[in-house]
C-alpha cells in the first residue's frame, strides 16, 4: 500500500491521466487566461482562453512524465523572472555537497514564488530540485491541487482541527518528508506556517518539533531526527514585494482592532500578484551546513537557522530608506551612517508604494521593508 497517497506529488505512472485530467478542466483554461493576460478584457478575454487551449494541447500533450512537466514550465518561470526580476543573484549553492539531499529551510514571504526561485537556482546549477511542501489551504479547487502536485509538490494538511487526527498527519507528514531526503530527494519547507507579512522571519520550532515525529518510532532524540534531514537555512530577498500593500493594509487593520476578513479568493490574488508583479533585484542565499553541537534542543536550532537566514539578507535602497524614516520617528535604532543615494532613491520608491495610503499603513510599508536591516543591528546575529 502507498502510505503517502493522499499527500505526495504524483508519479510518472499516474502522469498521463492527471494531465487528461488538466486539459478537460475549463477553469484552467480561464485561470491561465486571466494570468497571462489580466488585462485583456470582453472578446479578447475569449480569444485569450482560445489561445491557451489551444498552446496547453500542443504543448502538453506529447509529455510523458513529471520531468518532462517540470522542463516544460521550467520555460515560463523563466518568462516570469525575465519580466518581473532586473536581476538574480544566488550565492552559497556552490559550498554544498552534490552527493547530499537537503532540507531547505526557507523564510517565507511570497505564496509560490519562494520554493520556485529556490528550484529555479537549484536548476540552473544543475542540481536537482526540490519536492516543495505546501499548505492545503491554498487546494480547495481540485485543479491547484492537481496541478501543483505534477510540480512535486506534497501537501501540509493544516486545515485539520481534531487533535488526534492532526497528530496523525503530522506524523505521516514526518515520514514523508523523512522518507524523501532518505531516498535522494530534497525538499523545500517554510521555517513557518504562512508569510511573514510583517518582514518579521523567524523558525517556529514547532515546524521542527514535527520535523523530529518520524524518529519516535526508532526513539532517536530530537538532535538524531533533525540531523538525518541535513537542514540549511535559505534566505531570499526581494527588492520590492509585489504584495506589500496587501499585507500593509492587513497589518494596519489587525493593529488598529479592526476586524479583517481573507476574501475567498485572496490567496489567489497573492499567488498571481507575487507572481506577475516587479520585484526588482532578488537573492537567493543558501547557508551552511548546521554543526551537528546546534541540534540539541528546537530552541537551539531555531536561533541557528534564524542567525544564517538574517545574516544571508540581500538590502536595498528602498531597505535603508525605510530603515531611516523609521529611526527619524524613533521607532528603531539608526545606523551609524546611511548612503545619501540609496536614501534619495529608496525615498522615491516608497512614496510612490505609498501614494494615497493611511499613515498607519505606511507605518506597517516601512517596517516590513525595514526589517531586513533592524534584525542585522541585533548584535546576536553579527
Amino acid at each position: 500500500m502507498d502510505e503517502f497517497a493522499e499527500i505526495r506529488p504524483y508519479n510518472d505512472n499516474e502522469f498521463q491521466q492527471i494531465l487528461e485530467r488538466l486539459l478537460a478542466e475549463p477553469d484552467l483554461v480561464k485561470g491561465l487566461a486571466y494570468f497571462m493576460r489580466p488585462n485583456w478584457r470582453g472578446p479578447l478575454r475569449l480569444l485569450a482562453r482560445s489561445l491557451i487551449r489551444w498552446r496547453l494541447q500542443k504543448d502538453l500533450s506529447g509529455l510523458e512524465s513529471i520531468a518532462e512537466f517540470q522542463q516544460w514550465l521550467a520555460g515560463y518561470v523563466e518568462k516570469i523572472i525575465q519580466k518581473t526580476i532586473t536581476s538574480l543573484e544566488v550565492t552559497g549553492i556552490d559550498q554544498l555537497d552534490a552527493n547530499k539531499s537537503y532540507l531547505w529551510l526557507s523564510n517565507h514571504r511570497d505564496i509560490a514564488l519562494d520554493p520556485t526561485l529556490v528550484n529555479y537556482a537549484l536548476h540552473t546549477h544543475n542540481k536537482p530540485t526540490g519536492r516543495i511542501a505546501i499548505g492545503d489551504n491554498l487546494l480547495k479547487n481540485p485543479m491547484v491541487g492537481d496541478f501543483m502536485r505534477l510540480n512535486k509538490s506534497f501537501i501540509v494538511r493544516r486545515s485539520i482541527k481534531a487533535k488526534r487526527e492532526k497528530f496523525t498527519a503530522l506524523q505521516l507528514l514526518s515520514k514523508y518528508i523523512r522518507f524523501s531526503i532518505s531516498d535522494g530527494h530534497s525538499v523545500w519547507i517554510a521555517q513557518r506556517e504562512g508569510r511573514a507579512k510583517d518582514g518579521i522571519d523567524t523558525t517556529d520550532t514547532a515546524v521542527l518539533k514535527m520535523l523530529s515525529l518520524a524518529g519516535r518510532t526508532d526513539k532517536e532524540t530530537f538532535s538524531q531526527s533533525l540531523q538525518a534531514l541535513n537542514p540549511v537555512p535559505v534566505s531570499i530577498s526581494y527588492e520590492f514585494d509585489p504584495c506589500d500593500l496587501i499585507k500593509a493594509r492587513e497589518l494596519a487593520a489587525i493593529y488598529q482592532g479592526e476586524e479583517y476578513l481573507k476574501a475567498d479568493d485572496e490567496d489567489v490574488t497573492s499567488i498571481v500578484t507575487g507572481l506577475m508583479g516587479k520585484k526588482g533585484r532578488v537573492h537567493v542565499n543558501f547557508g551552511g551546513e548546521i554543526d551537528e553541537s546546534l541540534f540539541h534542543t528546537a530552541e537551539m536550532l531555531a536561533t541557528e537557522i534564524d542567525r544564517q537566514i538574517v545574516n544571508g539578507y540581500a538590502s536595498f535602497p528602498i531597505n535603508y530608506a525605510a530603515h531611516k524614516l523609521l529611526a527619524d520617528q524613533g521607532k528603531c535604532q539608526p545606523l551609524e551612517e546611511y548612503d545619501e543615494a540609496d536614501i534619495k532613491t529608496g525615498t522615491v520608491e516608497l512614496s510612490i508604494r505609498c501614494k494615497d495610503e493611511s499613515e498607519a499603513v505606511k507605518t506597517q510599508l516601512y517596517s516590513m521593508y525595514a526589517q531586513p536591516l533592524i534584525r542585522k543591528q541585533n548584535k546576536y546575529y553579527e
